[in-house]
């Protein structure tokens, strides 16, 4: 120590006086320690946008280094914008005063990033440059975002990729984004968090598409959730799956098997040359149920299941998860009147039914319900014999008849010539209506193909075997003319019988043609039974009555009788709508039964005297003979007397 003494040299200028008054620096040093000082502080203007450092920080304040000899005071709310400030950074300041009253640097870190905004927005317009932003609030149709202090809109599409549900979650966050619009005259600013997204997505998109391949089974996310299906993003790239592929069964809405953000795994089922779109599958990465169905089932079998989808032709019936079948309407009911599929199940209704075709290869079923009930024509002899009366139920109309059901499943036919004995019929409407009940009678039975002849008439009596009593050819009736046709008029008759008369039959005795609703004598001409057809005339009374005129005229009416005759050939058959009063046509054939039966007496009678006179007369032939001989005899003995007494 001693040593290191020894070697120190006094310093030969030093100003005692100087020290001893406080002052160790002469005049020189002090002078070249203040150019010194002044050198190393940095030289600022006010109204100057200069760079520091954050040298400390709290919740309220930010400390920033200028290189000043006093450090500036920055509010911590203009950093909001840049949660990740840290002590160390360098921050851009706006010198708005070098000393204040206190002597305080003033400085604004936000009038710093105003007076270079516009020209670092414009820039990152140019360069297509990423810059961060601060979302303040939201806005409608999107987000204001802070932007080197300027308020840009971010539009709620160019949030994400995805469709956002909630905004409120973006509020108060920094995140990256790109500039894609400037309106100068408005100062307006459109910037995009989407664009950067897709960027990387693109990225990831070529890479994800160069390793496609049908039938790979890939991770995904759901993106979007439609009416006709559902987007996955496969990571960058988004595939479809249709509706049809997300379950074997039947479903009304994709939402029933998934829900949005599900991650799921999708197999790859096709893409078109760009790859561009990508059709995905859910279901294929399950066992079809087809191939999974009891192997035991078989045609036969009772089934249950729910309806899924009903038509007018049938009803789809789902037994199992994605294993349907078809109950066709005929299948439904006995009834061979055909309705829609609606009248009998409708979606939900849970079912029953019987396998009638079971296709495993190409995954047909159809089904039956109807056959869970007996049959109604396996005993359709016993039940409605021939002959046998019911009460039918009429379900359609035809030109030549009307179709009736007796019970379900048991129908027939009543045509249009059984329909009524005296009334023409052209239409079965005429005599009932659809959905009436009406009386039949069972006229024939065809089981193999399920047909029934019935009658209606056949309940009542057969009034032309009445009939055939009482307009007999020659009798004279009392009549109406209701109308006039093609070839000639229609007569009410009495009983509700129809006539019909040519015009030359109609012709009255002062020459003149009868008129429509004129009250006549007519007589009967022609009866047929079997055509049912009774022609009459009118002027015939007249002539009759005259004589029947000379033989000019009677060769006339034979003519006109031969000539009418042909015409009734072509003449319809005129019947009424009803036998009038049924109790009185009874009683009617009564009588004339009663005067049949005299009748045949007096006939029987007349036929005896007959027989009797004709025994007599045979007798008398007989002895012909013998008196002749005696008379010969008298005459020869009468002659030989003579010749003696000569």
């Amino acid at each position: 120590m001693t040593d290191n003494l020894k070697t120190v040299a006094p310093i030969e200028e030093f100003d005692w006086d100087a020290y001893a008054k406080g002052d160790v620096y002469s005049k020189e040093n002090k002078e070249k320690l203040t150019e010194s000082y002044d050198n190393t502080l940095s030289k600022i203007n006010d109204k100057e946008v200069v760079t520091g450092t954050v040298t400390s920080m709290n919740k309220r304040e930010v400390v920033v280094n200028i290189g000043y000899k006093s450090d500036g005071v920055v509010s911590m709310n203009e950093f909001r914008y840049n949660p990740e400030l840290k002590v160390g950074d360098e921050v851009e300041v706006y010198i708005e005063s070098q000393e204040d009253k206190k002597g305080q640097l003033i400085l604004s870190h936000k009038k710093a990033r105003a007076s270079r905004s516009w020209d670092r927005v414009n820039a990152a317009l140019e360069n297509n440059e990423v810059i961060k932003g601060y979302i303040k609030c939201r806005t409608k149709g999107g987000m204001i975002v802070d932007v080197f202090g300027i308020e840009a809109f971010l539009p709620g599409s160019q949030i994400d990729v995805k469709p956002i549900r909630d905004y409120d979650i973006f509020v108060d966050k920094t995140m990256e984004f790109k500039v894609v619009k400037i309106n100068p005259e408005f100062k307006n600013v459109v910037v995009s968090h989407k664009a950067i997204i897709e960027e990387e997505l693109e990225q990831q998109k070529k890479e994800i598409i160069a390793k496609l391949e049908k039938g790979q089974v890939l991770e995904g996310v759901v993106k979007n959730v439609t009416s006709y299906g559902v987007f996955v993003d496969l990571g960058g790239v988004d595939g479809l799956i249709h509706i049809t592929d997300l379950s074997w069964g039947r479903i009304q809405h994709p939402d029933e098997v998934v829900k949005l953000d599900d991650k799921i795994n999708v197999v790859i089922l096709d893409f078109d040359d760009d790859k561009k779109r990508i059709a995905l599958g859910l279901k294929q990465l399950t066992p079809h149920p087809w191939d999974a169905m009891d192997d035991s089932l078989k045609v036969g079998d009772i089934v249950k299941g729910k309806v899924v989808v009903i038509a007018d032709y049938g009803a789809f019936v789902e037994v199992a998860a994605g294993v349907e079948g078809l109950i066709h309407v005929s299948e439904m009911s006995w009834t061979q009147h055909l309705h829609s599929a609606q009248d009998f199940m409708k979606v939900g209704d849970e079912v029953e039914a019987v396998i009638l075709t079971l296709d495993r290869e190409e995954r047909k079923m159809s089904l039956g319900v109807k056959q869970l009930k007996p049959d109604p024509w396996d005993n359709i002899e016993e039940k409605y014999p021939v002959g046998s009366t019911h009460t039918a139920t009429v379900r359609n109309f035809t030109n030549f008849g009307a179709f009736v059901e007796i019970e379900e499943g048991v129908e027939g036919l009543i045509h249009i010539s059984d329909l009524s004995w005296t009334k023409k019929i052209k239409h079965p409407s005429e005599v009932t209506e659809i959905g009436a009940p009406i009386k039949v009678q069972v006229l024939e039975i065809d089981k193999e193909n399920r047909r029934l002849s019935l009658g209606h008439k056949q309940l009542e009596e057969n009034p032309w075997d009445v009939f055939e009593t009482i307009f007999t050819a020659g009798s004279v009736h009392e009549g109406t003319i209701l109308e006039f046709v093609d070839k000639g008029a229609v007569i009410a008759l009495p009983y509700g019988v129809e006539g019909f008369a040519t015009p030359k039959h109609l012709v009255k005795e002062d020459g003149s043609q009868a008129q429509v609703d004129e009250k006549l004598e007519f007589k009967v001409i022609e009866f047929n039974k079997d055509a049912k057809r009774i022609i009459v005339s009118h002027s015939r009374i007249h002539e009759d009555a005259q004589g029947g005129g000379s033989d000019e005229s009677r060769k006339s009416k034979r003519s006109g009788k031969k000539e009418n005759q042909s015409s009734t050939m072509a003449i319809p058959v005129m019947e009424k709508t009803t036998l009038g009063d049924i109790e009185e046509l009874a009683a009617l054939k009564e009588k004339l039964d009663n005067q049949k039966v005299a009748a045949f007496k007096k006939e029987a009678k007349a036929k005896a005297n007959k027989e009797e006179e004709a025994k007599v007369a045979e007798a008398e032939v007989k002895d012909e003979p013998k008196i002749a001989t005696e008379a010969e005899e008298t005459v020869e003995n009468k002659t030989e007397e003579t010749k003696s007494e000569e």
